[in-house]
């Protein structure tokens, strides 16, 4: 593709060199840039991609899109100067793709929890019912079964066109994906076209960059903001910023709730560690996930099905065939006659729905264990939060270490138990070696209780000073039993 198309609707500064050249790639990181390629140069949040612009035309770049023009230009190298780029990169890569969403239909889900459960429910359904499917989450990408692994929970843009494009080519008739703030903030979602929008829930997260809740709120509203008439936005009526979220929407607005008058509602019959029965829509259906916050993911997910025209009987079947995904409230059955959950829960909300579903399924018969800790270099607000509602809902609470990352997991720790008073403290041991807290939560736990392991759900490692070492919450469970 001629340099010239892919800026035909961008509004450009300056250019200096030949915009006739033909390119071959579009690519924000120096070091893929090959032969041919379009380097788009990122102001980041931790390193200006400027400074990496000599490096790219070194392995190949024939063009630069950038911010600010060079007061040096190679010869044979064609500058194009905008505003910003990250409000343009999107547009980039779509038009490079060949604009691959409008050819298939995608679906983004937004909010605190439950994105990865959605989306990877609704791709899993729709396989299914004999759809060809793309899925983009945090723990992996598919490619109808191809796996592709993830790094983050929403790729760049030109990774996410590339993916898309590989979709279409692969036949996929739908697509969907995790939309996360960083990336609607960032614009890595930008000219996209969506066939719909799902939100979840809004409780504190991610404040370390965005600084207020209000900003996290807007980041994620932005999305329904940009939702066509022709998309429809499912929100979950249940959540406070529930109709926030879609007051401004040109969508087709739909409610789910498990407590008020909505579009698509639900209540649990039924409940046992193996699964619920539950009345959706006027019918009963046999579900394999626990926990009411899992009944809200459920209707997320039906509702979604439905406005994409599958048939609700169909529906439900296929529903009732559905398993948990990875990491998500995922249970490990002890010898001894204890249960162990592994899940992602990292945020005091997620705590909070997570232990919930215990208690619903215990009913008062058995004691809970809960082994959490909090992220490093992250928003240090909730730290004290997520001890408080553990010690809530707990009997014994052991605080560990959980991706200190560049701090030190005693300090983090620190931050945690601040929150908490003597009273409390009865109840809370500390333990910086996440493995030896599982240990210790093993040989507390009698038959009949249940231990929380919080926090990793499906990561495979512990991030300490910049490295990723391997660990994984099952695999030191099952040593245990």
């Amino acid at each position: 593709m001629k340099l010239k198309e892919l800026f035909m609707d961008i509004t450009i500064k300056a250019v200096k060199g030949n915009d006739d050249v033909e390119i071959t790639g579009v690519n924000i990181d120096s070091r893929r840039i090959k032969e041919g390629h379009l380097f788009v140069a990122m102001k980041g949040t931790q390193v200006d991609g400027h400074k990496f612009i000599p490096k790219a035309i070194e392995l190949g770049a024939k063009a630069v899109l950038c911010e600010d023009m060079p007061e040096e230009t190679a010869e044979g190298v064609c500058y194009v100067q905008v505003d910003s780029t990250e409000d343009v990169v999107g547009q980039v890569a779509t038009t490079f793709y060949g604009d691959p969403s409008r050819k298939l239909k995608l679906v983004g889900v937004t909010g605190t929890n439950g994105k990865t459960t959605i989306a990877t429910l609704l791709y899993n359904m729709f396989t299914k019912l004999g759809h060809k499917c793309g899925l983009l989450s945090t723990v992996c990408n598919y490619i109808i079964d191809e796996q592709i692994p993830a790094d983050h929970t929403t790729p760049d843009p030109i990774e996410l066109n590339m993916l898309l494009d590989k979709m279409v080519k692969a036949g996929c008739e739908y697509a969907f994906m995790e939309c996360s703030s960083h990336a609607i903030a960032q614009k890595r979602i930008g000219g996209l076209s969506f066939a719909g929008g799902i939100f979840t829930n809004l409780t504190r997260d991610h404040l370390d960059y965005h600084k207020t809740f209000e900003n996290y709120r807007n980041a994620k509203k932005a999305f329904f903001d940009g939702l066509p008439k022709t998309a429809f936005a499912i929100t979950n009526a249940d959540d406070k910023n529930g109709m926030v979220m879609v007051q401004n929407t040109k969508a087709q607005v739909k409610t789910y709730s498990t407590r008020a008058t909505a579009d698509f509602k639900a209540r649990i019959i039924e409940c046992h560690f193996e699964g619920m029965y539950l009345e959706m829509d006027g019918h009963e259906v046999g579900v394999q996930f626990i926990g009411k916050f899992n009944v809200s993911n459920l209707l997320a997910v039906y509702g979604a099905a439905v406005m994409l025209g599958a048939n609700k009987e169909d529906v439900l079947v296929a529903m009732s065939t559905l398993h948990s995904v990875s990491g998500r409230l995922e249970p490990i059955q002890s010898p001894e006659g204890y249960t162990a959950v592994v899940d992602y829960a990292h945020t005091p909300d997620a705590l909070e729905n997570v232990l919930n579903a215990i208690h619903e399924v215990l009913n008062g018969k058995g004691h809970v264990i809960t082994v959490c800790g909090a992220g490093g270099n992250r928003d240090k607000g909730k730290r004290p939060l997520m001890a408080q509602e553990a010690v809530r809902q707990s009997d014994r609470v052991i605080i560990t270490s959980d991706n200190p990352r560049f701090e030190e997991p005693q300090d983090i720790i620190n931050d945690m138990v601040a929150g908490l008073n003597a009273q409390q403290m009865k109840k809370v041991i500390t333990i910086t070696d996440r493995r030896e807290a599982i240990k210790a939560a093993c040989m507390m736990a009698e038959k009949g209780d249940v231990i929380l392991i919080a926090g990793k759900g499906h990561e495979t490692y512990q991030e300490v000073k910049g490295v990723k070492h391997h660990f994984d919450d099952h695999e030191v469970v099952r040593q245990c039993f």
